[in-house]
């Protein structure tokens, strides 16, 4: 079966990178940062993505003993005009 990142690729979802943390309050967190065209880009894909049979069926298999991830942040990003990402 994909991983999640096969998904990601699937729905055409591009990943800038994934981070742990080293120095900070918790080693068992996750951040990971995705690149969107517009909001509107981002809605379509993301939906598709989450609406996607096999993706339901791999999540509903991977927490079958109870949920993986216990909190989720979702926090959209908008590049300064000195930002050397754009």
């Amino acid at each position: 079966m994909r991983s999640l990142q096969g998904f990601w690729k699937k729905h055409g979802i591009r990943q800038a990178g994934f981070w742990t943390v080293v120095v900070g309050e918790s080693n068992l967190d996750l951040y990971y940062l995705l690149e969107w065209e517009s909001l509107g880009d981002r809605d379509k894909k993301w939906q598709s993505f989450q609406d996607d049979p096999e993706w339901i069926a791999k999540r509903a298999e991977t927490e079958r003993d109870g949920p993986i991830v216990r909190s989720i942040t979702n926090t959209i990003l908008q590049p300064t005009a000195f930002s050397s990402v754009k």
